[in-house]
């Protein structure tokens, strides 16, 4: 059987429209698709190097806008217009109408609680005793290992290093505040320099794996849940009983009973997200600005919480304990999702924390408008209304 043959690649000049339009013939040739819409694009194939390889065109999404929702954050603060890509009728919709709730009750409160981006490397020993005083071996070292990690990066912080000891095996967590990246790279690099000198350096040159697995890189785990992996934001508001009834058509008290049916199903279930859907508002707010998208496996995890107020309103918030973001550097800098950040203002340096901010008062807004349409018979009839293709 003849080799299947290869990709055509250029040594000279890879990101070019004419090496993106010899890979177009190529897969016409091999597959038969017509790729009209593929190779019609407008960003210039030089700016995508570093994002993608064998680049051929570009995707098109559908992007709406959802809005306005009111935030009183730490760092967001403001109505917002939110940018949302998405092929999901009424997704958008919906959005807009948990916004205009929570903006009627007065906005909604957010903010950043804690960073931490890990690393974890995994060390291995003869035995327990060897790993455990290594253990305390890298607690004795730390300011030194500190030193060498932050070496590699401007922004990357090295704040602590978790240890879990395992047989004869030290898992670690090397945990980093990495300013607007997101940070995987950054972490990474600098875990892996710190692990180099920790090797020249220890007595018994222990052997590694840069990743022993519980750094759980794009896949949810209850580690995050509990440690946190990006950052860990809370969204909260006060939706007032006026609003809830005229608005959503929903008493305060029968969201709050359903809090409760919810929150079982979800136990049973083994959801790593305990309200409506988490997902859906993150994935198109990430695929609109240039974040990571693999990163919604993670940052969609999260806990609700409601309380019916004595004066009949309804206080609800989220938790989110994994939010991976950046305002800086990976996909965010492309023309598009560039545009779509700085219609939140969140473009550039000093900027991922608002956008946090915003991601968590996103997911709120989706809660809010989903639940409310659960409750009121809403749901089926709204994807009837606006989420069905039908022929013209």
């Amino acid at each position: 059987m003849s080799r299947a043959k290869s990709i055509p690649r250029s040594k000279e000049n890879d990101y070019s429209r004419d090496q993106a339009a010899r890979r177009c013939d190529f897969i016409a040739e091999k597959t038969g698709a017509r790729l009209e819409s593929i190779s019609s694009y407008s960003v210039d194939p030089a700016v995508v190097r570093g994002n993608v390889e064998n680049f051929i065109g570009t995707v098109q999404m559908p992007l709406g806008l959802a809005g306005p929702l009111r935030l009183c954050g730490e760092h967001a603060q403001g109505d917002f217009y939110v940018p949302l890509a998405t092929t999901e009728g009424t997704l958008v919709a919906s959005y807009s109408r948990g916004m205009r709730a929570i903006s009627e009750s007065g906005g909604v409160r957010a903010t950043v609680v804690k960073h931490s981006m890990q690393r974890a490397p995994v060390f291995l020993f003869a035995n327990a005793l060897e790993a455990r005083e290594f253990g305390q071996w890298l607690q004795t070292e730390l300011d030194e290992i500190r030193r060498v990690a932050e070496s590699t990066t401007q922004s990357g912080k090295l704040i602590e290093i978790e240890q879990y000891p395992v047989a004869n095996m030290l898992y670690t967590r090397f945990c980093y505040t990495t300013g607007d990246a997101a940070g995987q790279n950054m972490t990474g690099k600098a875990t892996y320099v710190a692990c180099e000198w920790i090797r020249k350096t220890h007595p018994l040159k222990p052997k590694y794996f840069l990743s022993g697995a519980i750094d759980t890189d794009k896949k949810h785990s209850a580690m995050n849940l509990i440690q946190t992996r990006g950052k860990r934001v809370i969204a909260e508001f006060t939706l007032k009983k006026e609003v809830a009834r005229e608005l959503l058509r929903v008493e305060p008290s029968d969201l709050y009973r359903y809090r409760q049916i919810a929150a079982t199903g979800a136990l049973q279930a083994g959801t790593a997200y305990s309200g409506a859907h988490s997902a859906n508002g993150i994935a198109a707010l990430f695929i609109a600005t240039g974040q990571d998208e693999a990163n919604v496996a993670e940052s969609h995890a999260g806990m609700t919480f409601g309380q019916l107020l004595e004066n009949g309103d309804y206080y609800w918030s989220v938790t989110l304990p994994a939010v991976i973001c950046a305002t800086y550097g990976g996909g965010t800098g492309l023309p598009s999702q560039r545009e779509c950040l700085e219609m939140l203002g969140c473009y550039g340096t000093g900027k991922a924390d608002k956008l946090a901010e915003i991601v968590a008062a996103v997911v709120l807004a989706g809660d809010v408008s989903l639940t409310s349409a659960i409750l009121a018979g809403d749901w089926v009839r709204s994807h009837e209304a606006h989420g069905r293709n039908r022929p013209g």
